[in-house]
């Protein structure tokens, strides 16, 4: 693909109603951010103030083709997108002014702006991710086949973030309705495009994913408009992405409060605002007789008067509830009911088990597609996959390049827009290099969008040590992404547990981490054929006993069940639980045991430090403190990486012998 330049003067053909709506956008953009200034002066707004002055022409040129359905999304410099995608300026100074009656109901400021009810998906303060959910949004709508084109804006800095090759390569090679909107302001806070970028032409690097490439004067609206209107085409019509590098300026400072000239020179800036975008058009509609100056006047008097009443009227709008602070963590909707059905005799593995259940959802749910490394045609790694890509094509289970932070990404955005992926990350200690993804963006969407967007992602991996797989494919993650808001993990130790639980997160809103254990995958026990779910939080005994609690995680449980078995012969009666997910935790279930044997033992492969048996202890000493006979014990893995040679393998993971021995030891106390 070769690169194309839309030139100045190059869309002179625009008509006069488009080009005064134009100018109209650009003008709202313009007066609503100094009256923000004005707020940020008199100490109105709290934190950031990341304003777009001298860049309006983008945001208005590209959002005046699209349609309100059509998502957008966008990075810290915000503002600009979101009134030109349809926010009133009301909502968007009430936000910063952390208001209630804001967009994101104060819970976002400056840099995180939500209205998906006009499209406006969110804005988002760390560089990169909005360029991956985009093309998420745009996979969402290649399975839903909604028509929908959704648009990532972006600085040139974040043109040299791998947010930005992962994200062109996947849009490329899906042909997703996506548009890249550069907006090359020269600068990535004090760093320039020239310095930071081995290629700094932003819109030649569209070749290297065969993509087209448009580089415009990001000053001139006209151009921006025409290069907007070919690519949103392009895109709606099924023929794929495009690159828009817009060259542009802001001539305020990276944030209102920061020191602007020691990277940049006070002749630099004004050179550029003497290309103010908005006198610029202006100009160009009194030479061209396409309005006279007193109607530009009477437009600019209106635009000003209601931007100065949203903020007088922001001003005086109630400050959010404190009660709110914590609400839409997890989707608040009340669960249907998950009757647990009777197993009976047929026996079947994890894998089948979970297999089963994505299956039965791809069929009733089209909005469920899968991505993973060899999970099409293949079937998975694992065979977790098997036989659904011959039944519900290549759309919906997607092979994807290796690019784990890519595909994480783009479910985000998929799951905004509507669709719910499943990621198949085959071992899950590959899921880190999406951790980003996850814990700031998939893990926080709701929140921040004030319950308004749902974030159902589940994410499956295998976990756990034992088949000389060495440190990069033993890990155990469970402890990590518990302890984040917004995450909920489940850790099944059976396929019974598989089936159950992996029905119910297909079926939620809220994201899932699904930690598969390497060693129990084939693992055979009754699993009924029909559809049922287990609810999260919601712990199993697996075996009643009256002497002591053993609670122990994933693989643990079936060493657990032999020390049990051989502990019964010496008299002591053990009592075991699998909490089954780890977020939410089931702690009401193990201290109604305690009340009931007066001694715990937790097991868990994973080491000690910072664990979850670590917070399963916290709670009984705190909560139930009274019914201990002895301290709280626990029984983990070593406190090291995994090795390779199966003898040294073997020294860092608890066995049955080591549980029993622990309870023994336990039953002394």
């Amino acid at each position: 693909m070769t690169t194309k330049q839309h030139k100045p003067g190059a869309a002179a053909g625009v008509d006069r109603e488009r080009a005064l709506a134009l100018y109209r956008t650009m003008l709202t953009i313009r007066l609503t951010e100094e009256q923000l200034l004005r707020a940020h002066q008199r100490g109105l707004i709290h934190g950031a103030c990341h304003t777009y002055i001298g860049e309006e022409a983008v945001a208005a040129g590209v959002c005046a083709h699209l349609r309100p359905q059509d998502p957008i999304f966008s990075t810290h410099r915000g503002h600009g997108h979101a009134l030109a995608k349809g926010l009133e300026p009301r909502a968007l100074i009430a936000e910063l002014l952390g208001r209630a009656t804001g967009c994101s109901s104060g819970r976002g400021g400056s840099m995180h702006l939500f209205a998906p009810e006009i499209g406006l998906m969110g804005t988002t303060g760390i560089v990169g991710p909005c360029i991956l959910q985009a093309a998420g949004a745009g996979y969402a709508a290649k399975v839903l086949k909604d028509g929908r084109v959704a648009v990532a804006f972006f600085g040139d800095g974040a043109s040299n973030n791998g947010a930005f090759h992962e994200g062109l390569n996947m849009a490329a090679i899906w042909k997703l309705p996506v548009l890249f909107v550069c907006e090359n302001n020269q600068y990535a806070t004090e760093i320039p495009i020239g310095y930071s970028g081995g290629n700094p032409e932003i819109a030649e690097r569209a070749a290297a994913y065969s993509i087209p490439g448009i580089a415009v004067d990001g000053n001139d609206v006209l151009a921006v408009s025409a290069a907007a209107k070919e690519a949103v085409e392009r895109a709606r019509s099924g023929n794929g992405p495009t690159l828009i590098e817009c060259r542009t300026y802001r001539t305020r400072p990276h944030a209102e409060g920061m020191g602007d000239y020691t990277y940049r020179t006070r002749e630099e800036v004004e050179a550029w605002r003497a290309k103010c975008p908005i006198q610029a058009l202006r100009k160009r509609l009194l030479q061209g007789k396409v309005a006279a100056e007193v109607e530009l006047v009477a437009i600019e008097k209106e635009i000003g008067e209601k931007a100065a009443a949203a903020l007088k009227t922001a001003e005086a709008e109630p400050w959010p509830a404190e009660a709110t602070a914590t609400q839409h963590v997890f989707d608040e909707t009340p669960p249907g009911p998950a009757p647990e059905r009777p197993a009976g005799t047929r026996e079947i593995n994890v894998i089948r088990g979970t297999l089963e259940a994505l299956d039965a959802e791809m069929a009733r749910q089209p909005g469920i597609f899968v991505m993973g490394e060899g999970i099409g045609v293949r079937g998975g790694n694992f065979a977790t996959t098997a036989g659904l890509f011959q039944k519900y094509g290549a759309d919906r289970l997607c092979d994807t390049p290796i690019c784990e932070r890519g595909f994480v990404g783009l479910a985000c955005g998929a799951a905004m827009a509507g669709a719910r992926p499943v990621i198949d990350f085959m071992f899950a200690d590959f899921v880190l290099d999406g951790v980003g993804e996850i814990i700031n963006q998939i893990a926080k969407m709701r929140y921040m969008s004030n319950g308004r967007l749902n974030m159902p992602v589940l994410l499956r991996g295998c976990i756990g040590i034992g088949h000389s797989a060495a440190t990069h494919h033993s890990g155990n993650y469970g402890s990590l992404f518990a302890h984040f808001p917004g995450l909920k993990v489940a850790m099944p130790s059976n396929a019974y547990d598989a089936k159950g639980l992996f029905m119910r997160a297909l079926r939620g809103n809220d994201p899932v981490l699904f930690l598969e254990h390497r060693e129990l995958i084939g693992f055979k026990c009754p699993v009924p054929e029909a559809d049922y779910e287990i609810e999260f939080g919601k712990a199993a005994v697996v075996r009643e006993g009256r002497d002591v609690t053993v609670v122990a995680l994933a693989m643990m449980v079936h060493h657990a069940k032999k020390a049990a078995d051989a502990l019964a012969t010496e008299g002591v009666d053990v009592e075991l639980i699998d909490p089954r997910t780890l977020a939410p935790l089931d702690t009401a279930t193990v201290l109604e045991s305690v009340r009931k044997t007066g001694r715990l033992l937790i097991v868990d492969e994973d080491f000690a430090p910072y664990s979850v048996a670590s917070e399963i202890a916290t709670a009984v000493a705190s909560e139930g403190f009274d019914d201990l006979d002895a301290p709280v014990k626990r029984l983990h893995g070593a406190f090291a990486p995994v090795p390779y040679s199966p003898p040294l393998e073997k020294q860092l993971v608890p066995d049955a012998a080591a549980i029993a021995q622990a309870v023994r030891e336990l039953m002394e106390e």
